[in-house]
């Protein structure tokens, strides 16, 4: 009785067939194991039939969502318990549906029940409910065992190696008999760390292989779970003079029964390492098509073959060498902290390959109207973009939930070596936004600094044109290149290089770019990008103005780009040429420093001495409440007008006792001698209801000058509150922002304060700024930068 077939089993169950019914046994160890939390629990019975073990849930204090893939036993189910309250019956397969129906708080019980043999995919299946259990959940599977199973039924039954590797990866397993089935209790799923193991040592001198990378239509990747209890590709040594591709097809099929044409197998990457010593060389296939249904061909090697979610893949446990290296180089980052290996991508010119489960189509088209009901996505391009490209394929290590965030929640996949994140997947509505800032036309050739793939997947797709992306990052390039050509347009072109210093003359387009984006944040422009850009054409960066960041809208008009838009923003910081550290002088051993993000340091000498002494305090009266807390616009406000402007930052908890700023966080400050003056907010009004808190902006100060620095400060919030705050947080004023090449002269600048940097000069006009503000106090400076921290 292994139906296989969906019709199969709508057919047994509308002939009025079951299944062996719930015993008491089993009514027991569930009501002592399992039972309800007092306030009431959630249950999922998967693969539930007529509903009886979902009914008896519901009578032990639990709601109940019952699912099963067949009508014909839903429709017993609803009919046979319609006296049952708190059961919701689900149609889903919990191996193929979109699991949208489930609960998406979770479950504190998770039945299986006469279920799990006939899971074909089920370390992916177990691993996905595992992820729904609330903390000290459980997830019972009953099942019965090969050992007391007539031969001829076998296969509805479990043998001890499978319930072996079904308890391998959870925290606690307790194991109870229940009239012969096996009744296993699981809590704390615990998936294991993906290691890269090797086989024993082999005698040969050199060895020479071919593994076969096959997916299903939702994007899983085929593994098999070997007797030497790890998991591998299809695959194996060659055959001379057999071809690599040739020997992938022919392993493919004699291991799992699928069977692939030639013309579907590529050979993209030769990957050179050892095993025990002896050089081995490995050919990776990438089939795109295939037919048949994977089964255990060769059961005395494999116990069985399973498609694999990516974002999974990095707690399988054991993955043979050469098949996580294989994987690595078809999905870069999947499988964490590989062995080297020599890697040699091959120029296979192989089309894009298809495939994801509806769930992502759902959250795809979630994320696409979260951000159009945000405002971020006005333009149809942008939005059917958003609607279109498979975001998840550009980020497979995370899983679909995350890949597909519709709010600030940036993917990311690469970290240095201090944990400080250097790559990502912007926030979706950021994305978005600077697409619509690019303003770009059908056909547009658009240049990209800092790759990915995702974005320039989105600019090609809105634009209907082609995008240059350039990173200086090799591994980077070679993710975006990878994932291009599995889920790419082709109309996006990865080169590898320092973005700073434009795109490669032979990719410029005659007249420039009709756009430009730079995703990382910059401290300055870099004259190629203005340089290689068209006349009118927009420039959309994260721009660092003392020490705050803007994503800028940039048109250009002969030499001087004109800002047109600001939008807060974040980004990871630049790797290139143009990167900046920010000069820093620590002060106090270190609980706190001074930044100067723009200019040199200043001299601090005597100010660790002002800081033991008495604060000095001034209420400003300019107030805010939650609703309108945003406040932004005054910290660039007072970057860009205040003389000697810095930032003082906290790095320990002790510095909150001295200055009133708390740990990781800063503070707009400027210096005198021996003095220095910040700005902070304090909450002189609490409430139950958040919109009714509030806060004071205040001046405090230490030094001599400290009185006179802090009026400063103050006279600065208050023409901030007159002429740039707005009620709505999205409608504070923005400066009229010019930026013209360094060395312009300053009689040929426009009026307004100058912020230099090393490439440019930029020129703000602020609301407002015919206002005179006190004159700035003289302090002493030096040219020497500080030591950072």
């Amino acid at each position: 009785m292994t139906y296989t077939a969906r019709d199969e089993w709508e057919k047994h169950f509308s002939d009025g067939r079951g299944f062996r019914k719930v015993g008491e046994r089993e009514r027991e160890l569930l009501a002592e194991h399992t039972s309800a939390p007092e306030s009431g629990g959630r249950a999922l019975d998967v693969g539930c039939g007529t509903g009886e073990l979902a009914a008896y849930l519901a009578s032990l204090g639990y709601t109940v969502d019952a699912c099963d893939f067949t009508d014909s036993a839903l429709a017993r189910a609803r009919e046979e318990h319609a006296d049952v309250e708190g059961v919701r019956w689900l149609h889903l397969d919990i191996e193929r549906d979109d699991p949208a129906p489930l609960h998406e708080d979770g479950y504190d019980l998770i039945t299986l029940r006469l279920v799990y043999p006939f899971v074909q995919d089920r370390g992916r299946v177990l691993h996905g409910l595992g992820e729904r259990l609330r903390d000290g959940g459980a997830l019972v599977v009953i099942t019965p065992v090969a050992a007391t199973t007539p031969e001829e039924r076998r296969d509805i039954a479990l043998d001890e190696d499978e319930i072996a590797m079904l308890a391998a990866g959870w925290e606690t397993v307790e194991r109870r008999d229940a009239d012969g089935l096996a009744f296993l209790i699981l809590r704390g799923p615990c998936h294991a760390d993906t290691r890269a193991v090797e086989k024993r040592p082999t005698t040969a001198h050199a060895l020479t292989g071919a593994l076969a990378v096959v997916t299903d239509d939702a994007g899983r990747v085929l593994l098999g779970r070997s007797r030497r209890s790890m998991l591998e590709l299809p695959g194996g040594k060659t055959c001379a003079p057999e071809g690599f591709a040739a020997a992938a097809i022919r392993k493919l099929a004699e291991e799992t029964g699928l069977a692939a044409d030639p013309a579907d197998a590529y050979v993209v990457t030769m990957l050179v390492d050892d095993s025990h010593g002896i050089p081995r060389l490995t050919a990776v296939v990438r089939i795109t098509a295939w037919t048949g249904t994977p089964t255990k061909a060769e059961a005395d090697k494999f116990d069985r073959w399973e498609f694999f979610d990516l974002h999974a893949l990095a707690c399988v446990g054991p993955v043979f060498v050469p098949a996580a290296l294989a994987i690595d180089s078809v999905w870069p980052g999947v499988i964490p902290d590989l062995p080297p290996v020599a890697s040699y991508p091959l120029a296979a010119d192989r089309p894009p390959v298809p495939g994801e489960p509806a769930e992502a189509v759902r959250l795809r088209q979630a994320m696409a109207q979260t951000v159009i009901d945000g405002g971020w996505a006005p333009s149809e391009p942008v939005r059917d973009a958003l609607r279109t490209v498979p975001r998840h394929r550009f980020a497979p290590e995370v899983n679909l939930a995350d890949a597909y965030d519709g709010g600030d929640r940036a993917v990311i996949t690469r970290r240095d070596e201090t944990g400080r994140a250097i790559s990502s997947v912007s926030a979706a509505w950021l994305q978005a936004d600077m697409l619509e800032s690019l303003r770009l036309r059908p056909g547009a050739i658009v240049y990209e600094a800092g790759s990915g793939g995702y974005n320039a997947e989105l600019i090609a797709h809105a634009a209907d044109g082609r995008v240059v992306s350039v990173d200086i990052d090799p591994w980077v390039v070679r993710r975006t290149r990878a994932f291009l050509t599995e889920a790419g347009s082709g109309r996006v072109t990865a080169v590898e290089a320092d973005a700073a210093l434009g795109a490669p003359a032979h990719l410029v387009p005659r007249g420039g770019f009709d756009g430009s984006v730079i995703t990382y944040n910059c401290w300055d422009i870099s004259p190629p990008w203005r340089d290689q850009l068209a006349e009118g054409g927009r420039l959309v960066m994260p721009l660092e103005m003392g020490g705050y960041t803007r994503a800028i809208e940039f048109e250009r008009r002969g030499e001087v780009l004109h800002a047109r838009r600001f939008t807060y923003c974040g980004f990871v910081r630049d790797q290139g040429q143009q990167g900046r550290p920010a000069p820093v002088v620590p002060l106090l051993d270190g609980a706190l420093a001074l930044r100067f993000d723009d200019g040199l340091a200043a001299d601090a000498q005597g100010l660790e001495e002002a800081l033991r002494g008495r604060r000095h305090e001034v209420a400003t009266g300019v107030t805010m409440r939650a609703a309108n807390s945003y406040f932004g616009s005054l910290h660039l406000f007072a970057a860009t007008t205040v003389p000697g402007f810095c930032r003082l930052a906290a790095h320990q908890e002790s510095a909150e006792a001295v200055t009133g700023i708390a740990k990781d966080r800063d503070a707009p400050a400027i210096l005198g001698e021996a003095s220095l003056a910040y700005l902070i907010h304090v909450q002189n009004k609490d409430s139950d209801r958040r919109e009714d808190k509030e806060w004071e902006w205040f001046a405090y100060a230490f030094g001599e000058q400290g009185p006179e620095l802090a009026e400063r400060l103050v006279a600065t919030v208050h023409a901030w509150d007159r002429h740039i705050r707005a009620e709505a947080n999205d409608e504070h004023a923005d400066p009229v922002l010019s930026v013209h090449p360094a060395g312009t002269p300053d009689d040929a600048l426009p009026a307004g304060d100058v912020l230099d940097k090393v490439n440019c000069r930029m020129v703000f006009r602020w609301p407002g700024r015919d206002v005179v503000l006190p004159g700035p106090v003289e302090r002493p400076v030096t040219d020497a930068v500080a030591q950072g921290v």
